[in-house]
């Protein structure tokens, strides 16, 4: 029999990136009691990831649970860029509504569109959150009005375009119903949850469906599946079925027997014996349980579909590291490291894809963008991996016989002074222009439609031409028929002439090219690249020159040589400068630039052939 669980919620929290969504989990929990009143908590206590805190944005979600009059509500903080959409995509299944959080000043923004789009389309309730209304220039009953025309463009039903709206301030630590008052904590929020989210319902005594929409590893218990029970009633140690839906036919069928279970409390994981319609659970002790399978009653194993996960966008390839430096620092450097690594990614990350290549030294690695595939290499590196890899290229798909390629929203956020060079440089790499207007302040609200390979590489270019004053968003709209060339990288790269130790000596005559990226006393060898020519051409440069001293001295011949500090590229910098004959170099401690042939006579020779 159908029963309704009145006493539980389950929600996700999604919004476009740095809209404020941890920052709200952190005050749930502490306003709901889960941390002691002494207790030290660090700001965005959800960001448990290294790489979270240094770049300030959540790549993975994240579950945990708070009470609040005598009901539980289980929370799902999810990743706000569009690298990370597979993430968000799976955890709609486990929850009944969804927290939409604006930002008071920017309003509805890329990756709004995109959660919000994936949220109607499951028949998800909407509860509109305008967060951050103490914010200079909050505009929040204009942004209220562009989520009700973003609703409508997005096909919603009656009954969710009468979403509820509650207005809020994070930082601060209130919520209220109106945007000019204060209530002083967050339970008109809270009050809200209770009174427009829909609690679970199902037939706790039918046969069981738990469907498995995340993954979480633990060096004790091992692999830990965690989802939400569907139907019926899930007990410690019961025997139980694994089945997949796999393109609309049931995969292979295992027998297996859960051995621990636990259920979210704040930021802990707790031991249970059972769990019921509605609960969002952790299982432990199913080998190699992975996302999208079904834990089933032996008596019936009927697997749930799984949502369809958006397919990747862009793909490079890894490749052992064959450097003259190989192995200096790495603790993973063989071919079978590389391949264990990356077929463990995909286990858990399911909108990456990797393939084997013809060679057995080379990977192909799939994604949502750029930066989804430098988190995977950087988490790598700091694991003690030593790599490369190349230059990242869109995926073009054969569409009755036309090659489409991905299309990007990009929407742009600049002064006014800046738009002309903006403009220039993206209609260079074939964006048209779709909407223009100016938001209050003096910015300009630039939004173009672009290919995606045009914005390899733009990043860097876009904040020089914006003097750091530009904001860009992107979000993947879709394929389009191929839209013509687009020139490449407009500068070449001066390379090592030799191994060695640079010198202040050689790299004086070398930054008189163009801009260095490595300093004196460094090590380099033959093929690598130490700076950027002026010129659209490749220079070779021994920066290991060293003076020759003579009995013979002329007046101002020793004068010290002044060098212009190097430029330090960062992980994604580095990716997107690399052109199509050219590797980065990725050790634990260290990123190179290099031709993917050392020797310039074989590079010379390989060009010749080439025409």
């Amino acid at each position: 029999m159908v029963q309704q669980r009145e006493n539980l919620r389950n929600i996700a929290i999604i919004a476009h990136v740095d809209h404020g969504k941890t920052t709200l989990v952190d005050e749930l929990l502490k306003q709901s009691g889960i941390f002691r009143t002494n207790e030290t908590v660090m700001e965005r206590v959800m960001d448990s990831n290294d790489l979270e805190r240094e770049r300030g944005i959540t790549i993975l979600s994240k579950n945990t649970a708070i009470h609040y009059q005598d009901t539980k509500i289980n929370i799902v903080d999810t990743p706000g860029h569009a690298d990370f959409g597979g993430e968000v995509e799976r955890i709609m299944m486990m929850v009944d509504g969804v927290l939409l959080l604006v930002d008071a000043f920017e309003g509805c923004m890329p990756q709004t569109r995109f959660v919000l789009k994936k949220a109607l389309g499951l028949g998800k309730k909407a509860l509109v959150v305008v967060n951050k209304i103490d914010r200079p220039g909050a505009r929040a009953a204009e942004v209220v009005d562009e989520v009700l025309d973003l609703f409508i463009e997005l096909g919603a039903d009656d009954s969710q375009l009468e979403f509820p709206v509650v207005f809020a301030s994070a930082r601060e630590g209130y919520a209220s119903l109106e945007p000019e008052t204060e209530s002083g904590d967050m339970r008109p929020l809270l009050d809200a949850i209770l009174r427009e989210i829909a609690p679970p319902q199902g037939d706790p005594d039918a046969p069981l469906q738990l469907l498995i929409s995340s993954l979480e590893y633990d060096d004790y218990v091992g692999r830990i599946g965690i989802g939400r029970v569907e139907r019926g009633t899930l007990r410690l140690g019961q025997p139980t079925r694994a089945v997949a839906m796999l393109g609309g036919e049931v995969g292979e069928i295992r027998n297996v027997k859960p051995t621990r279970l636990y259920q979210f409390e704040g930021l802990r994981r707790v031991d249970v014996d059972t769990a019921t319609v509605g609960d969002i659970v952790c299982v432990a002790g199913v080998p190699d349980i992975t996302i999208g399978e079904t834990l089933c009653d032996a008596d019936c194993p009927e697997a749930l579909p799984f949502i369809e996960i958006d397919e990747p966008t862009i793909a490079m390839n890894f490749l052992v590291n064959d450097s003259p430096f190989a192995g200096r620092e790495g603790k993973y450097v063989t071919s079978r490291n590389l391949r264990d690594r990356l077929f463990k990614e995909v286990e858990t990350n399911v909108s990456m894809r990797v393939e084997e290549t013809g060679a057995t030294d080379a990977f192909k690695v799939s994604g949502r963008g750029e930066l989804h595939l430098s988190i995977l290499i950087e988490t790598m590196r700091r694991q003690g991996y030593e790599m490369q890899v190349s230059r990242p290229k869109v995926i073009l798909k054969d569409v009755d016989g036309v090659t489409h390629e991905p299309m990007e929203l990009l929407i742009v956020e600049v002064p006014e002074q800046y738009v002309g060079a903006v403009m220039e440089k993206l209609g260079g790499r074939k964006a048209e222009l779709e909407n223009m207007g100016t938001r209050e302040g003096g910015s300009s609200h630039l939004e173009f439609r672009i290919p995606s390979r045009g914005l390899i590489g733009y990043r860097a270019e876009f904040l020089t031409d914006t003097n750091g004053n530009g904001i860009m968003n992107q979000l993947f709209a879709g394929y389009e028929p191929y839209k013509g060339d687009i020139p490449g990288r407009e500068r070449g790269s001066i390379v090592s002439h030799e191994a060695g130790e640079s010198t202040i000596y050689g790299l004086y005559n070398a930054q008189e090219r163009g801009r260095l990226f490595c300093g004196a006393g460094i090590e380099v060898y033959e093929g690598m690249i130490v700076g950027e020519c002026a010129r659209n051409e490749d220079l070779v440069i021994n920066v290991c020159k060293r003076k020759q001293l003579t009995n013979t001295r002329a007046s101002g011949s020793d004068d010290a040589l002044r060098l212009t500090p190097p430029a330090t590229l960062s992980l994604e910098q580095c990716m997107e400068f690399i052109a199509d004959d050219e590797l980065l170099e990725v050790t634990p401690k260290t990123l190179r630039l290099r031709k993917r042939v050392l020797g310039k006579e074989l590079r010379m020779k390989s060009e010749a052939r080439k025409k």
